[in-house]
C-alpha cells in the first residue's frame, strides 16, 4: 500500500514539474501534418493576390520558423473593427496550427488600447506582448524611445524569423510609422483613409442635377470645397424635391457625430484642421506648422498657440470648427449630435443621408451598406454610393495634405517584451500582414496595406463592377499619398489627444464659442508641452508675441481668408482624371 501511495505522490510531482517548469514546448509536426494543415488554411485564405504554390512556401516558412516557439503563448491587443475581429477568430486559429503558438488577441476600445499603452511603457510591466497600436503614436513612440527598432531587429537579434517574403516596399504606406530618420518602429497592419461618401444615384439623377442647377447656378456633383459642401447639403435637407424628401422619405445633406467622448477628439485630430487650410505645405503632415496646429522646426516642437507660432486658435482652426457644429445642427439628422464615431459610421446605410465629408471607409465593410437588401444598394448588392476626395475648405492651397488616413500598426515595446516573446510577437504580427492573406483580410474590413492587394487582379475585376463604391480606385489613384496619418511631430499622443475632445465638447454644446474653444484648447496643449522631459525631440516652446506677428509672416498661421465660389466636379469625369495620371 505504501509503495502504491509513493508511486502515485511520483506522478503527482512529475505532472505538477511539468506544467511548473516545463519548457512548454509541443512536439514538431510530422511533415505530413503540416502539409495537411497549410492546404487546408490556403483553402480558406481565397482569393490571395499571390499563387497557391507562394501561399505553400510563405506559410512552410512560417511553421519552420516557429519550431523553437512551438507551445508559447503571447497576448496582442487591438480595436474593435472588422479587420481585428477577424485577425481574433480566423488568423489567430490559423496561426497556431501552422506555428504551435497560441495567441489571444483581444479587441477591445481604441481609446483603451492608448491608455493600455501608455501604462506599458510608463510602468515597465507587460501587458501585452504586442500592439496594433496607430500609428499616429510614432511621434510619442520616438521621443519616448518606447518602440522597437524593426529595421535594425530584421537584420539583427530577428534576422532568422524574418519573413523572406515580407517585402516592405509592397506597403502602400510603411512611412507612416517611420520616426525622422526613416526607422520603422511600427509597421502597418490595416490603414483606412477619411474620404468623402455621397449618393452616386441621387447625384446623377436627372431630375435632382436640374434641380440643383436651377437653384444655384452650377452642376451637382463631388464637391471640391467647403462652399460647394455647403450648397449641396442645404439642398438635400431643405430643398430637393421642395421639401427636403426623396421618395417620400425625409433626407439630410449631412452626416457627423459630437458626444462628448474621446472619439469627438479624432474628428478633430484626424486631420480636420489640415483639411480646412490651417497647416503649411508639405507631404505628410506640413512643415513647419502640421494639421493639429503645431509649430515643429527640426522635430522640436514649438507651440500650438498662434502667440508662439502654431495655428490651433488661428482663424483657420476656429473655421473648421465652426463650420463642424453649423453643419451638425443644421443639415445633419438630429441624434447625430448624441453619437460617437463607432454610430455614426454605419448610419450613412439607413439610406437618408445624401453626402458625408469625414467617412471611415473600415465601416463600409458593414454588410449595411453592401447587401442586397440594404437602402444604399441594387438588387445586387453593387453600391448606390460612392467615396471620393475629401473637399478643402478654404484656407487649404495647393501642396497641402487632404485627408487622413488611420494606420493601425503591430508595435513592440523594446524595454518590456524580449527574447523569445519578441520572437514569436514578431511571427504573429508578420503573418497578419502576409501576401498570402491580405487579400482576404481587404474583403472582410476594407483597410488595404499592401499595393498587391489594391493592384490585384482580383480587385481590378471587383473594380470594374463598382463592387466596392470606388475605395479601389482612391487607393490606385496618384493623389492617395495626400492622405496620411497625423505624423511624427505630436510629441505625446494620449496626453494631447484628450484636451481636445473636452475643449471641442463645449463649443458643440454652445458653452463657449468657437474661438474660445480654440483659445482653451491652444493654452492647454502649450501648458502641457511646457512641461514635458522627454527622451529627444523634447518640446521647447517659443516665447509668445503678439499674434500679429506670426499672422502676417508666410505659411500658417494664416490670417482671415475670404469665402471661395463653389467648385464640383462630375464623380466620372474624375476617376477619368486619376486614370490618364
Amino acid at each position: 500500500m505504501k509503495k502504491a501511495v509513493v508511486l502515485l505522490m511520483a506522478v503527482v510531482f512529475l505532472l505538477v514539474s511539468a506544467s511548473l517548469f516545463g519548457d512548454g514546448q509541443q512536439e514538431a509536426m510530422s511533415a505530413e501534418e503540416s502539409s495537411a494543415v497549410i492546404e487546408k488554411w490556403i483553402e480558406v485564405f481565397q482569393p490571395s493576390a499571390i499563387s497557391e504554390e507562394d501561399q505553400r512556401k510563405e506559410l512552410a516558412w512560417f511553421a519552420k520558423a516557429a519550431e523553437p516557439y512551438r507551445g508559447m503563448s503571447i497576448k496582442s491587443v487591438a480595436e474593435g473593427i472588422n479587420t481585428h475581429k477577424w485577425e481574433s477568430e480566423v488568423l489567430a486559429q490559423a496561426f497556431e496550427e501552422i506555428t504551435g503558438i497560441k495567441v489571444t488577441h483581444d479587441i477591445i476600445g481604441e481609446g483603451e488600447v492608448v491608455d493600455r499603452i501608455q501604462r506599458q511603457i510608463q510602468t515597465g510591466r507587460k501587458l501585452y506582448d504586442i500592439y496594433v497600436n496607430d500609428a499616429d503614436l510614432i511621434g510619442t513612440h520616438l521621443r519616448a524611445n518606447s518602440a522597437l527598432n524593426l529595421n535594425n531587429y530584421m537584420v539583427g537579434e530577428g534576422a532568422n524569423i524574418t519573413n523572406p517574403m515580407l517585402d516592405i516596399n509592397d506597403w502602400l504606406n510603411p512611412e507612416f510609422g517611420q520616426d525622422y530618420n526613416g526607422n520603422q518602429l511600427q509597421l502597418p497592419d490595416q490603414q483606412f483613409a477619411n474620404l468623402y461618401w455621397f449618393r452616386y444615384d441621387w447625384f446623377t439623377d436627372p431630375d435632382i442635377m436640374k434641380q440643383f442647377k436651377d437653384i444655384y447656378g452650377y452642376e451637382l456633383g463631388v464637391p471640391i470645397n467647403w462652399d460647394a459642401y455647403e450648397d449641396i447639403a442645404h439642398f438635400f435637407t431643405y430643398e430637393v424635391n421642395g421639401d427636403g424628401t426623396i421618395n417620400g422619405e425625409k433626407v439630410y445633406g449631412h452626416m457627423d457625430y459630437g458626444k462628448k467622448s474621446p472619439s469627438l477628439g479624432w474628428r478633430f485630430t484626424d486631420a480636420w484642421l489640415s483639411i480646412a487650410g490651417a497647416g503649411d505645405k508639405g507631404i505628410p503632415n506640413g512643415l513647419p506648422v502640421d494639421e493639429w496646429g503645431i509649430r515643429v522646426e527640426n522635430g522640436i516642437p514649438k507651440g500650438a498657440s498662434v502667440s508662439r507660432g502654431g495655428a490651433v486658435n488661428g482663424p483657420a482652426a476656429v473655421y473648421a470648427l465652426t463650420k463642424y457644429v453649423e453643419w451638425m445642427k443644421e443639415y445633419a439628422p438630429p441624434y447625430a449630435a448624441s453619437m460617437t464615431w463607432s454610430e455614426a459610421g454605419p448610419t450613412p446605410s439607413r439610406g437618408n443621408i445624401a453626402q458625408r465629408p469625414f467617412q471611415y471607409i473600415t465601416w463600409l465593410s458593414d454588410p449595411a451598406f453592401n447587401d442586397p437588401d440594404s437602402p444604399v444598394t441594387d438588387k445586387n448588392g453593387i453600391p448606390l454610393w460612392r467615396v471620393a476626395p475629401t473637399p478643402h475648405g478654404k484656407y487649404w492651397d495647393e501642396g497641402m495634405k487632404i485627408g487622413y488616413q488611420d494606420a493601425g500598426s503591430w508595435t513592440i515595446l523594446k524595454d518590456s517584451v524580449k527574447d523569445e516573446d519578441r520572437a514569436a510577437a514578431w511571427l504573429w504580427a508578420q503573418f497578419c500582414v502576409s501576401k498570402t492573406v491580405s487579400l482576404k483580410k481587404f474583403l472582410v474590413g476594407r483597410t488595404p496595406v499592401r499595393k498587391s492587394t489594391v493592384f490585384s487582379d482580383y480587385l481590378a475585376e471587383q473594380e470594374k463592377q463598382h463592387k466596392y463604391g470606388g475605395i479601389i480606385t482612391f487607393y490606385k489613384s496618384p493623389v492617395e499619398y495626400m492622405w496620411t496619418d497625423s505624423g511624427p511631430n505630436v510629441p505625446h499622443y494620449p496626453l494631447l489627444a484628450e484636451q481636445w475632445w473636452k475643449n471641442i465638447s463645449t463649443a458643440v454644446t454652445g458653452e463657449t464659442t468657437p474661438q474660445e474653444s480654440m483659445d482653451n484648447l491652444a493654452r492647454d496643449m502649450d501648458d502641457l508641452m511646457a512641461k514635458m522631459t522627454l527622451k529627444q525631440f523634447s518640446p521647447q516652446l517659443n516665447p509668445e508675441r503678439d499674434p500679429s506677428y506670426w499672422l502676417n509672416q508666410p505659411g500658417a498661421p494664416k490670417p482671415e481668408r475670404p469665402d471661395e465660389e463653389p467648385k464640383t466636379v462630375p464623380y466620372d469625369e474624375l476617376i477619368k482624371q486619376w486614370q490618364s495620371k
